[in-house]
């Protein structure tokens, strides 16, 4: 095991031995996406009850040429970076028109999963041949911290999904606020809203038919068990989502359906589950206007645009760093 891969199991462990000791226990989503975890989301993605990718997939094809023009000029090379970049299906939208308007840049994906960068690879390099391409492998939370140094040239900084999402809004805005620090006068962050709506469309989202909403919580207990000798038996968890509207905020769980003792060798640590006793997996905001405008202001950006779906279920706002 090499060093980095030794850093990033030694912080799987702590942050799995907090969330399990804490009361209620809890886990960190930022973990969902092993290769298995990213391979379970594409197929999320493509879930009918699944309207964000479909949403944000739909700004990027109409409305291209407009966020093109929203971006600037474009006289020198540029650096075009994406915070968990995926399987780059809505990206690749953008980076054609790029290219179709003589662009010079690079494309930096950034992503925890090494399948999700290969597979991001190969598909755009068959796509767009002769595309510059420097996939970084690691959490992009500690990719901020290097990436003024990665790069002198002018950054596009792309986070979309919505991921912003998974942050509490206090959360977001430290998030933005560190970002901010780390960008230049004449750089751009994009980044994907999920909008407030009919909290019944909300709740189906993550709550598929399927099932596969519920194989991707569950995947976190397979990764506990495999990366640090638990022994979760995941038949005796099942998966629960639900939808505040007051509070804009969908969360999922899973959820202890007997009482049992769940032993992780690398913790050297047994916990106690009761029955129907949950684990607080993960929170998905939903965000109305003020609020984005809010958290630009206060993390010290100014919104340069807003591009919407034909249904208003989702934007991607383009924000520049105001004068420090």
């Amino acid at each position: 095991m090499n060093n980095s891969t030794k850093s990033q199991t030694d912080s799987f462990a702590r942050d799995v031995l907090e969330g399990l000791s804490a009361s209620p226990k809890k886990l960190s989503s930022k973990y969902f996406y092993d290769d298995e975890g990213s391979r379970l989301f594409v197929e999320i993605m493509k879930l009918p009850e699944y309207y964000l990718s479909r949403s944000e997939l739909e700004i990027f094809r109409d409305r291209a040429a407009e966020i093109y023009a929203a971006f600037g000029e474009f006289d020198e090379p540029f650096d075009l970076l994406e915070l968990g970049a995926g399987d780059g299906s809505k990206t690749s939208l953008l980076v054609a028109h790029f290219l179709e308007e003589g662009s010079d840049f690079r494309y930096i994906p950034v992503d925890i999963s090494s399948e999700a960068l290969n597979y991001l690879e190969s598909k755009f390099d068959d796509e767009f041949p002769g595309l510059e391409i420097s996939s970084i492998k690691g959490d992009y939370f500690q990719t901020l911290e290097t990436l003024s140094a990665r790069s002198k040239r002018r950054k596009i900084v792309l986070f979309l999904g919505s991921n912003v999402g998974n942050f509490s809004d206090e959360q977001a805005v430290k998030f933005f606020r560190d970002l901010r620090g780390t960008l230049n006068e004449g750089d751009l962050l994009f980044i994907g809203f999920d909008l407030h709506k009919n909290p019944q469309t909300i709740l189906n989202a993550y709550n598929d038919a399927q099932g596969i909403t519920s194989r991707f919580n569950l995947n976190l207990l397979r990764r506990i068990n495999r990366e640090l000798g638990a022994n979760f038996n995941l038949d005796e968890f099942l998966h629960y989502a639900s939808y505040h509207p007051i509070e804009k905020t969908a969360r999922s769980f899973l959820i202890s359906q007997r009482e049992q003792t769940v032993d992780i060798e690398a913790l050297n640590k047994s916990f106690e589950f009761g029955q129907w006793e949950p684990i607080f997996m993960e929170i998905s905001q939903k965000y109305d206007l003020e609020t984005i405008q809010s958290m630009a202001s206060s993390s010290g950006y100014e919104i340069v645009g807003n591009f919407f779906d034909s249904h208003g279920f989702y934007v991607d706002s383009l924000w520049k760093p105001t004068p420090a």
